[in-house]
């Protein structure tokens, strides 16, 4: 039976609508420094399936992960795990104009079968 590998999309899913930008201003996003995998159910492991759970959360000006919010999941079972998780992660905090300042950002977690 293939192990159920938990795969993390960073990159694609960050989004930064909490700051607006304009032609003036320097944006660094905010940079995952530790991530913590999520715990797959044991049901979900032996179902041979796989599942994306899309989490929001705000990244605040000192790396913390606060208020995330499961945005879609395509099984209801990985939505905890993957909750319990994000709030493990730190970050390098997001910059506008060389100052921290927190953001908002989307990231999809993907279990999938390998």
């Amino acid at each position: 039976m293939p192990q159920l590998r938990t795969v993390l999309l960073l990159l694609v899913g960050f989004t930064m609508a909490a700051l607006p930008l304009k032609a003036d201003e320097k944006t660094e996003p905010p940079v995952p420094i530790r991530m913590a995998p999520p715990d797959v159910p044991e049901s979900f492991r032996r179902s041979g399936s796989s599942g994306l759970v899309t989490v929001k959360f705000l990244v605040d000006d000192k790396g913390n992960v606060q208020e995330p919010v499961v945005v879609k999941s395509t099984h209801q079972e990985l939505e905890e795990p993957a909750l319990k998780a994000i709030v493990k992660w730190r970050f390098k905090p997001a910059k506008k104009d060389g100052v921290a300042v927190g953001v908002h950002v989307t990231i999809p977690i993907k279990f999938a079968n390998e």
